[in-house]
């Protein structure tokens, strides 16, 4: 059966509904319990800043006093690896015009993976090209909207609901336990995992608790770039 452009991306992202929900209520509930803002902010985020572990550092970050400057290198660093996301997509990008621009800020981890591994034509006309970009607009516009409504009834339940929340915010050391098993299992590579826990050590014994996240995130970024050249 023929599906249109946004019956086919609904389709496709479906998945990720599934995964965004839950760790986007996650988000909202640890916003509005841990700090004093109004629970409106946290949906916010998520239009403005749609990053689900760069938000919940953002919120670890805040609830520690961080400065501006350390949140801004450590969102930085951890949130790098989006620009290769759109330059690896620019030639499918191209021709889009304005969506180009929504295409390229919509590249989470989760909406990379669902336009690169969809199957595409090797040459396509025009107006083929035209209605595959139509539908990567569509799955990044739908991912997006599943974040920010998980975002908003976490929040929403958070400020409106009296209970215990106390561990959630393990919830960004387990998306980062899981990240990393991933990419491990996905590179069979020790090196990253040896120089994360290296620097990670290294930041807890000589550096105060403000500055330990954007030292072992640069002294990780050393190690590779020197094991790279």
């Amino acid at each position: 059966m023929h599906l249109n452009a946004r019956q086919l991306a609904f389709k496709t992202s479906l998945p990720v509904f599934f995964g965004y929900l839950p760790l986007g209520i996650s988000f909202g509930v640890l916003f509005a319990t841990q700090l004093s803002y109004s629970w409106l902010i946290a949906p916010l985020m998520g239009v403005l800043i749609y990053a689900g572990s760069g938000q919940l550092l953002a919120v670890s970050l805040l609830v520690s006093v961080s400065g501006l400057t350390e949140i801004f290198v450590a969102m930085f660093l951890l949130n790098a690896r989006h620009i290769f996301y759109g330059l690896s997509l620019l030639k499918a990008f191209a021709g889009a015009g304005l969506k180009k621009l929504y295409l390229i800020f919509g590249l989470t981890d989760e909406v990379y993976s669902l336009l690169t591994s969809r199957p595409r034509k090797a040459n396509p006309s025009a107006s083929e090209q035209k209605q595959e970009q139509l539908t990567d607009f569509y799955i990044t516009l739908f991912c997006h909207a599943y974040w920010i409504l998980g975002c908003a009834v976490g929040a929403w339940l958070g400020a409106t609901l009296n209970f215990n929340a106390t561990g959630i915010e393990f919830a960004l050391v387990a998306l980062f336990i899981v990240l990393a098993i991933e990419q491990y299992k996905a590179l069979q590579n020790k090196f990253p995992v040896i120089a994360g826990g290296l620097a990670a050590g290294i930041a807890l014994l000589l550096f105060s608790a403000s500055q330990q996240l954007v030292v072992a995130m640069l002294l990780v970024v050393i190690a590779l770039l020197a094991q790279y050249k």
